[in-house]
């Protein structure tokens, strides 16, 4: 993306922005002076902010915003001729500003001004009052992550889109990872948990590499997130994994490899659900859940959810499925009354 020259005087907005009271920066903020046609760059450090828009123009338009590591922030928005529409959301900037063992990407923030017919009348970017706003931190695994490359995504990657000003997602989920190496490289939990204030919440999504751990590190592993969570004032959500899209002959999910059963027997989805009984967790059943849109789906209509079509992958999700996925998050996050229904779309 093209970034603009930022003149001598947005410099001095920055710096002053920085420095000031949320209440300040609010008044001042930065904007449309750091964007060019296709997307906006602005030079802050990393931290929480509160962007602005304002979607629309003379002509009929349909805008979406992404940023950062190819993280949905606004959905595509239609607008009609002359009568523009003011959209809010808050935005997690950090390095790495994707996978937290992946390259450090761009300082400050990043947006992209997509859709089908793109249309930014006006933005403005604050520094978002920490006191005011929940953090959601996500602790996972590849069909977690923000995936940095196409046709891949994390359903970590499109939460963001279905949240309003007030909530921003930290995706810390990272490829690979299991609840063994989450806890033991210390670019991942040990990262993480010190950033943790009271009321945040922490959605654990753990299995899919955990093809090795027996049942007893397993479960282990999961009551150290959580403690270690708590001991933060943190708000612990354990989720079941995202199932594999492998059908038996009749039409429903394999037991084994579907249902993220490991070659030890270890039933990571049972093991989840007993952890959260027993020590009071707050349990999104994501398993149970993309099970029945799978197999609601058939053999041929779920394709679309992972990337079979592009790479023959079936543990992957799309971008279609990613938010899909994120979607039933959303609703269960609602549902369990752990985001406010007014900060969600």
């Amino acid at each position: 993306m093209r970034r603009t020259t930022i003149t001598l005087l947005a410099a001095l907005t920055v710096a002053t922005a920085l420095s000031a009271t949320p209440s300040q920066a609010h008044s001042r903020g930065l904007g449309k002076e750091n964007c060019s046609a296709t997307g906006c760059h602005f030079d802050v450090a990393p931290g929480t902010y509160d962007v602005r828009v304002r979607l629309g123009g003379d002509t009929a338009a349909s805008t979406g915003i992404s940023g950062e590591t190819r993280r949905t922030l606004l959905a595509e928005t239609p607008t009609e001729a002359g009568e523009p529409v003011t959209r809010s959301f808050t935005v997690n900037v950090r390095t790495p500003e994707g996978e937290p063992t992946g390259p450090e990407g761009t300082p400050g923030l990043d947006l992209v001004i997509g859709g089908s017919a793109p249309a930014l009348a006006d933005i403005r970017v604050t520094p978002a009052g920490r006191h005011h706003t929940r953090q959601i931190f996500l602790v996972g695994d590849s069909t977690v992550c923000d995936q940095p490359g196409d046709p891949y995504s994390g359903w970590g990657q499109q939460l963001p889109q279905y949240l309003r000003k007030g909530v921003s997602v930290a995706n810390y989920a990272d490829s690979g990872e299991s609840t063994v190496s989450y806890l033991a490289n210390p670019q991942l939990f040990a990262t993480v948990q010190p950033l943790i204030r009271k009321g945040d919440l922490v959605l654990i999504q753990l299995a899919h590499n955990d093809k090795q751990t027996d049942e007893a590190t397993y479960r282990a592993n999961l009551e150290t997130l959580v403690a270690g969570i708590r001991d933060k004032g943190g708000r612990p959500v354990l989720v079941t994994p995202i199932v594999r899209r492998w059908f038996n002959t009749d039409g429903t999910l394999n037991n084994n490899t579907a249902l993220l059963v490991n070659g030890l027997g270890v039933d990571h989805p049972a093991v989840t659900r007993s952890v959260a009984a027993a020590h009071d967790v707050p349990l999104i059943d994501l398993t149970a859940k993309t099970k029945a849109m799978v197999e609601s789906l058939g053999v041929e209509g779920s394709k679309a959810l992972y990337l079979y079509n592009e790479k023959r992958d079936n543990t992957h999700t799309s971008a279609h499925g990613a938010t899909a996925y994120a979607e039933l998050v959303r609703d269960e996050l609602v549902a369990q009354h752990l985001v406010p229904e007014r900060l969600v779309r």
